[in-house]
């Protein structure tokens, strides 16, 4: 059986690690894990004592070939990261390419039109999930039908909008309808986020999770959307007070608060940094030879200023 997968991201050339785990773009290293777990010992040959050597063979390449090196590039941190950056530029770059992409199953088309793209997202991976590795022989069938939700996922979160939902149901008339009563107007779309919130969202989850370096990609290209989000700005400062680079959250949190003067994360912490930024300036002015004897290393700079911002230890 071929192991070649060609829809979904997988046709760009793209190996997609997440569709081969059947586990979300924004999956953790704690659910990948798991999810990682259950497809070895399913796949394991003491799992499978009544299969056909046929079977074992074909368990045995699915984990070798595709299962075990995407954990392994989902599991470290280094790796990982990178991998999320791409998708990321992937998405925006298939938004330019949009009218060459053809979904090819009523799944993918649904998730282009759903009006929760996050809920409905998750909620179809995580059932695909539950059977993938029950048929061996469907197991690459069913890693493309992902990926390619993987895609359209891409899509949406990167602002494309999908003019053309899956064609519904006729509505079956009324016979109690009066022929001088005028149809009801059609409900108004639900309204999408902006791509700019979609950014900002994606940030949030990924600041919850330590992953730093991630959302300030997210929000960069969130305010390249909206320059005048004082919610994105106070985030990104938020971004690279964690980062320790106190001068461009200062910014951030000044444009914030001018943006919102009432923004409570930017409210919080410029003062901290504007003394922080206070302690580092003076503690520059002097030199060593200005107190021989004094051996303290400097507290306002480096790891012990970034410990004090975020409650070091007292001495």
């Amino acid at each position: 059986m071929s192991l070649k997968i060609d829809r979904g991201l997988f046709k760009y050339d793209f190996i997609d690690h997440h569709a081969v785990l059947c586990v979300p773009v924004d999956a953790d290293v704690k659910d990948i894990r798991k999810r990682y777990l259950q497809i070895a010992r399913r796949l394991h040959p003491d799992s499978n004592a009544s299969a056909t050597p046929t079977e074992k063979k074909l368990a045995s390449e699915l984990l070798s070939k595709l299962v075990n090196p995407a954990y392994e590039a989902l599991s470290n941190d280094r790796s990982r990261t990178e991998y999320i950056i791409i998708l990321s530029q992937m998405g925006k770059r298939l938004v330019q390419d949009s009218a060459s992409i053809e979904l090819t199953t009523d799944l993918a088309r649904q998730l282009a039109a759903a009006p929760n793209i996050d809920h409905s997202y998750k909620t179809a991976i995580a059932k695909i999930a539950e059977t993938q590795f029950n048929s061996l022989q469907q197991v690459i069938p069913i890693i493309a039908q992902v990926s390619e939700l993987n895609l359209v996922y891409l899509m949406r979160s990167a602002g494309k909008a999908f003019s053309s939902p899956p064609p519904a149901p006729k509505p079956v008339p009324s016979t109690n309808t009066s022929p001088t009563t005028a149809a009801a107007p059609p409900p108004p779309p639900a309204k999408e986020d902006s791509a700019a919130e979609q950014y900002i969202r994606r940030a949030q989850t990924l600041i919850e999770k330590n992953q730093f370096a991630q959302a300030k990609v997210e929000l960069q290209d969130a305010l390249k959307l909206a320059p005048k989000s004082g919610r994105c700005h106070s985030l990104i400062g938020l971004v690279y007070l964690k980062q320790n680079q106190l001068k461009m959250a200062k910014i951030h949190f000044d444009n914030a608060l001018k943006l919102d003067p009432n923004d409570q994360i930017a409210l919080s912490w410029k003062p901290k940094i504007d003394k922080a930024l206070g302690q580092q300036s003076s503690g520059s002015k002097a030199t060593p030879s200005s107190k021989p004897g004094n051996t303290q290393p400097d507290k306002s700079e480096g790891g012990g200023l970034f410990g004090g911002l975020f409650g070091g230890k007292k001495k």
